[in-house]
C-alpha cells in the first residue's frame, strides 16, 4: 500500500469498561464505526464473515466499519470498549485498502494506552451496552460534536493512541487483493483525491490511456455503474460526512466538492438521500442538539 493513498483521521465516539455476565448477546451488529475491544478477563465471541472467534484475555479485537457481526457470552466478562469514526477526506479508507487481522495480543504499553484513553475521556462512557441504543444517527451525531468541547491537548492525545492501537493491527495487514483492472484502480484513486473539484470523463480516459467509450465501458464492467454515477455518489457521501463534521453552508459545500452550481448539488443530493441537502443539515443539528448521550 502507498502511504501517500490514506492520511487516516480519526475521532473517538466512546470508550470506557463494561463488566457483563452472560448478558453481552447481540445479532446483526453493523455500524457506521470502527471498534475495538480489549478483553480485561472472561471470555465470549465475536462472530464475523461466517467465522466464530473465541475472545481471550489480554487481546484486542478489531472489527471495521460496516462489518455485519454478533457477539455471544455465557459467564462473567470484563472489556474495555473503543468506538472510532474515521474521516475519510479526499481519500479512501484504510480498511478498503488493507486486510487486518481480527485479533492480537495487547503488550503493557497498549495496555496502559488504553487505560490512558479511558482516563482523559471519562465523558465517553456509554450509558446502556444495547447497540441499539447507541448505534443510531442521533446518537453518532451528538458524539461527533462532542468533539469540539474536548481540549485540543487531550484531542491530539487521543488521535495519537488511537493511531497506536490500529497500528498494532497495522503491522500484520496485507494489502487487499482486490479484483479490478489496474487502470481502473488508478482511476478510482483520481476520484477519490479530487472530489472537490469537477472530475471529467475525459480526463479519467487519458490517465488510464484508454478512449472515453473503452473507459466508460470497463468502469462499468467492474464497478457496476457508469463512472459519472460513481463520482456524483461519492461526492455526496463526502457531502454528508461534511453535513456531520462541519459548520458549512449549502452553498460552499456544493462548491467546495467541484458542483457548478446549488442547484444541480440539490437536484443530486435529494436524488440520492431522498431529501434536499437544506432539510437533512436542519435534521442533523437537531439531532444533535436533542439527542441523549
Amino acid at each position: 500500500m502507498s502511504r501517500e493513498l490514506t492520511q487516516p483521521n480519526f475521532i473517538l465516539l466512546n470508550i470506557g469498561q463494561a463488566l457483563h455476565n452472560a448478558d453481552w448477546n447481540w445479532k446483526n451488529v453493523c455500524s457506521p464505526f470502527i471498534r475495538i475491544h480489549f478483553i480485561e478477563s472472561g471470555t465470549a465471541k465475536l462472530i464475523r464473515d461466517n467465522k466464530v472467534y473465541r475472545l481471550h484475555k489480554d487481546h484486542l479485537y478489531l472489527t471495521p466499519a460496516y462489518t455485519n457481526h454478533g457477539y455471544e457470552c455465557d459467564g462473567p466478562l470484563s472489556l474495555y470498549y473503543i468506538h472510532i469514526y474515521e474521516e475519510l477526506s479526499n481519500h479512501p479508507s484504510i480498511f478498503d485498502l488493507m486486510d487486518f487481522p481480527v485479533e492480537i495480543q495487547a503488550d503493557q504499553l497498549t495496555i496502559q494506552l488504553i487505560k490512558r484513553l479511558a482516563e482523559i475521556n471519562p465523558e465517553r462512557k456509554l450509558q446502556y451496552f444495547d447497540p441499539w441504543s447507541y448505534d443510531n444517527l442521533p446518537t453518532l451525531v451528538r458524539n461527533i460534536s462532542l468533539q469540539k468541547s474536548v481540549p485540543f491537548g487531550y484531542e491530539m492525545e487521543a488521535q495519537g493512541i488511537i493511531k497506536q492501537l490500529l497500528s498494532r493491527f497495522l503491522v500484520q495487514a496485507s494489502d487487499k487483493k482486490l479484483n479490478i483492472d489496474k487502470r481502473i484502480q488508478q482511476s478510482l484513486h483520481y476520484i477519490r483525491t479530487n472530489l472537490h473539484k469537477p472530475i471529467s470523463i475525459d480526463v479519467l480516459a487519458e490517465t488510464c490511456f484508454l478512449t472515453k467509450d473503452h473507459f466508460i465501458r470497463l468502469f462499468k464492467k467492474n464497478m457496476g455503474c457508469t463512472p459519472g454515477k460513481y463520482i456524483n455518489e461519492k461526492k455526496i457521501e463526502k457531502a454528508q460526512r461534511m453535513m456531520l463534521t462541519q459548520d458549512i453552508t449549502i452553498k460552499d459545500l456544493a462548491y467546495s466538492l467541484g458542483f457548478e452550481n446549488n442547484s444541480y448539488f440539490n437536484r443530486f443530493f435529494k436524488k440520492m438521500t431522498g431529501e434536499n441537502p437544506g432539510s437533512h443539515k436542519k435534521k442533523i443539528l437537531l439531532l444533535a442538539k436533542n439527542s441523549d448521550y
